[in-house]
């Protein structure tokens, strides 16, 4: 037994999980709950996919022993009148897979190296693979996965995602408002089930027991995993290869970023405004509240979910000496509760949007330096925020210099990404014409059967195991990639660096729990490895299969649905390349980057504006720390206190702030091109940065600027007669 290959692939699926939790996930401020189920959830989704494989390897291995080993076999097993196998008898009219099972279990004898006749001449003419493991090892492993993984999706992590966002404030508060709010989910899959359940017990000819119950449960499961996974296939399988390759097309990139900066600017604005709202709300009950208040600790819940200054506020006003007025008092625990919901979602929401923008102005500003960089007589990268320079190591630096970052970005990346573009999409022609076609066995029309049978025929087991990971990891790329593109209903997102909140990990979570498994059956059936869709009982099938089971129960599900109802994928590849559903939504109000219509155009002026604001204020940002830089190498690290040094752009704003009307956004605001003009001189900016500005923040003209009483002994700033 070489069980090296397998422990590997567990040591390196269970640190990538690990990896790409650490990554979008904050393990330093969710729960541990959260980061425990989500961690299992990713490591078993992921087991799967790189463990497959594997089984699909070793099930050719036992195939080719069965079809080499004589037929002695299958003689003994006719004059035996029984034989009992796991359990159950196996009479003269056994099938071809009992069969193949007590094959398989001559080619275990094998793997202690001492074969035995000419079964184990059948053996070593196979070339035993060297990921070959005891056939009980992978029962035993998919058991503990599937069954686990289909727990922790149905029953514990819709728990946790409504618990985490609950307002109540006991736990038997939040369980009572999870297990409401979860009805509708629980009630879609109880259908599917109770449809199932009532055509099983409509058949005569069938009995309902335990093993029947599983196999239902199983294939409501599938049903509701395969419904998903062909609408995000459709949708994955187009659009990932064209992302591909509008990255190659600068101009392409830079408008739909500007497009999304416009759309996202409003909606950020909006969230904005309503977190204002609820924290004044919260202000506003805050107040009512006393030390001694019974509410008083829900209370404190709710402003442990408020920022910093809102809690601030409310310890300026709250007199602990003074008793509450229970005859005026309108408050209740239910008021709370619903408070206490609405700051945790319109947190969220502002929280969401804030990590948007930032990723897209990054994104924008990225893209507009490569446009730049584009016409750069010198051939060197140059960066319009100079903390991006920053952000590389010495050693990666010393490499990694701005001329290679120049041909590389300027000249080599967008050839490779036309090229991988055009790799995915022949990938993805492969996989639309291998779902349409996989039923049919004679002839293979399944591309991916093709090539894995001539694996199988030159027993080249690590080919099998290469292709068939690949394979599978596309698959599961374009429907996640579909999942994280749509965003359901603008609640859900995924963002690195440590940006991505427990709800939005926890949702991952249970698209990778529902939707791996059906997708590794629907690998299956493309390769010809499911007895069930080929209609041929000869062949050996996966531990993975035998775990699962088949939904031969329901006659409608096994022979239509699961076959036929791929073939969507089609349809919706074709409704996804004319991009018929931004069309649509355009149509009916929502915009959609089409790239044909006025509006289209008016947001990416927009948007192009409001980039513009931004690298203004990193260009001032920039000069003001140059500033600081210099003045501190000039008079030493002692003038380097606040009130020595020359007030930044942001220590400005702060301290002189305008209050902006409810009314007014980030559009308006646009629009009316509020952007203060500084007619200061700029060498001497650092020194008299007060000149000419007013009390309310607003800047005065030049002549007031001069004469202003602002400074004491209404000395004359240093410079300005010069010219004179």
């Amino acid at each position: 037994m070489s069980a090296g290959p397998l422990v590997v692939e567990i040591i390196c699926t269970c640190a990538l999980a690990a990896y790409l939790l650490h990554r979008y996930g904050d393990l330093k401020k969710q729960h541990f709950l959260v980061t425990a189920a989500c961690f299992i959830a990713w490591y078993f989704s992921l087991m799967i996919i790189f463990i497959l494989p594997l089984d699909v390897s070793l099930t050719f291995y036992r195939q080719c022993v069965y079809d080499r080993s004589p037929r002695t076999t299958t003689t003994t097993t006719t004059t035996v009148s029984s034989t009992t196998v796991n359990g159950s008898q196996i009479t003269n009219g056994s099938t071809p897979s009992s069969v193949s099972s007590l094959a398989s279990s001559s080619s275990v004898s094998l793997a202690g190296g001492q074969p035995q006749g000419q079964s184990g001449d059948a053996g070593l003419d196979c070339g035993r693979p060297m990921s070959f493991v005891p056939d009980l090892v992978l029962p035993i492993l998919w058991r503990i996965i599937y069954w686990t993984s289909q727990v922790l999706t149905w029953l514990i992590m819709p728990m946790m995602q409504s618990y985490s966002k609950a307002g109540d404030f006991t736990a038997v508060g939040k369980i009572k408002s999870a297990l409401i709010e979860n009805a509708i989910f629980y009630g879609t899959y109880l259908l599917i089930f109770g449809i199932c359940l009532i055509y099983v017990a409509a058949r005569p000819d069938l009995d309902i027991d335990g093993e029947k119950l599983k196999i239902i449960g199983v294939t409501a499961s599938n049903t509701w995993g395969l419904f998903v996974l062909v609408l995000m296939l459709g949708y994955g399988l187009v659009d990932v290869p064209r992302t591909l390759w509008n990255k190659s097309k600068k101009g392409y990139m830079l408008n739909s970023t500007y497009f999304k900066i416009a759309k996202l600017s409003t909606e950020k604005t909006e969230a904005e405004e309503a977190l204002e709202d609820v924290l004044e709300e919260t202000r506003r009950a805050a107040e009512k509240i006393r030390y001694n208040h019974p509410l008083r600790k829900h209370m404190d819940t709710i402003l442990t979910k408020c920022p910093e200054s809102t809690r601030q506020s409310v310890r300026g006003k709250m007199d602990d000496f003074e008793d509450y007025n229970q005859t005026v008092d309108s408050l209740s625990e239910s008021n709370l509760v619903k408070l206490h919901k609405k700051v945790i979602r319109r947190s969220q929401i502002s929280q969401r949007t804030s990590i948007q923008w930032n990723n897209l102005m990054g994104a924008a500003l990225e893209w507009e330096d490569l446009e730049t960089n584009m016409h750069s007589l010198d051939r060197h990268f140059r960066h319009s925020d100079p903390e991006k320079s920053s952000l590389y190591f010495a050693w990666m630096r010393s490499v990694y210099t701005p001329a290679v970052e120049w041909y590389w970005k300027c000249s080599v990346r967008p050839y490779v990404y036309m090229i991988g573009a055009a790799v995915l999409t022949i990938m993805s022609f492969m996989v639309v014409w291998s779902e349409c076609l996989f039923f049919i066995k004679e002839p293979v029309l399944s591309l991916f059967a093709v090539f894995i049978n001539l694996a199988r025929e030159n027993y080249d087991y690590a080919y099998i195991e290469l292709a068939s990971v690949l394979t599978i990891a596309y698959l599961c790329f374009c429907a996640y990639f579909s999942v994280f593109k749509i965003r359901i209903l603008n609640l859900y997102y995924i963002a690195p660096h440590h940006q991505t909140n427990e709800h939005s990990l926890i949702f991952i979570g249970m698209m990778l729990c529902r939707l791996t498994p059906p997708m590794c059956l629907n690998f299956l059936g493309l390769i010809h490895l499911d007895s069930h869709i080929t209609q041929d009982e000869h062949i050996e099938e996966t531990s993975y299969t035998q775990i699962m089971g088949h939904m031969d129960v329901i006659s409608i599900i096994a022979n239509g649905f699961n076959i036929y109802f791929p073939i969507l994928i089609v349809l919706l590849c074709i409704f996804t390349y004319f991009s018929l559903g931004s069309r649509v939504l355009s149509a009916l109000g929502f915009q959609q980057f089409i790239g044909d219509d006025d509006m289209t155009q008016e947001l990416m002026d927009e948007g192009k504006e409001l980039v513009a604001r931004e690298k203004r204020r990193i260009e001032r940002k920039a000069d003001a720390d140059a500033r600081r830089k210099t003045w501190t190498e000039r008079f030493g690290d002692s003038a380097s206190s606040n009130k020595d040094l020359p007030l930044s752009s942001e220590r400005r704003g702060e301290r002189y702030t305008v209050p902006r009307s409810p009314d007014d956004d980030d559009r308006s605001e646009l629009l009316r091109q509020v952007e203060p003009v500084d007619y200061r001189d700029e060498q001497n900016d650092g020194l008299f940065g007060n000149v000419g500005r007013e009390e309310n923040g607003g800047y005065q003209s030049r002549s007031a600027g001069r004469y202003s009483s602002g400074r004491p002994g209404n000395r004359p700033p240093r410079g300005i007669f010069d010219d004179v």
